[in-house]
């Protein structure tokens, strides 16, 4: 067995692999035990797969990026749009994803708008599958405090 040992990071946890066909293992630490008498669990890890939204299945912003949130916002909004629903210079002057990564990392009031905004279009995009009828006026967010 060949234990693995990221550059930087500390000795545990540890990735190991019984062969080179074989994939990563995590050896658990005490944080991850049941009892104190037992010993560490091991996980089997594929770096392909996603973290599995089980462990948050209500939470819609659980695994999404404020890059993937400014990214759809846009394109279903548009940046014209997400001045008019949220106002804010990133969306309305010089709009782009990395200004507004740049501004909503720094501003935890405006992320709270801007990922209020992604819930309440993510919510009506479902509603609007489970229909199957839309209407020919777009969905209005809710105003802005």
């Amino acid at each position: 067995m060949t234990t693995l040992e990221p550059a930087g990071l500390p000795a545990s946890p540890q990735l190991t692999r019984t062969s080179e066909d074989a994939p990563l293992r995590h050896v658990c630490r005490p944080w991850c035990l049941t009892g104190e008498a037992q010993e560490p669990r091991i996980h089997a890890m594929d770096p392909s797969s996603p973290t599995p939204r089980s462990t948050q299945p209500r939470n819609p912003l659980h695994g999404v990026t404020l890059e993937q949130i400014i990214t759809e916002l846009e394109a279903h909004f548009g940046w014209a749009g997400l001045a008019e629903r949220i106002a804010l210079r990133c969306f309305s002057s010089d709009p782009s994803v990395a200004s507004s990564l740049k501004f909503l990392r720094k501003t935890p009031w405006a992320r709270e708008k801007v990922e209020g905004l992604y819930r309440f279009m993510r919510r009506e995009q479902a509603r609007g599958a489970v229909g199957g009828a839309t209407s020919s006026t777009p969905a209005r967010a809710p105003p802005s405090r």
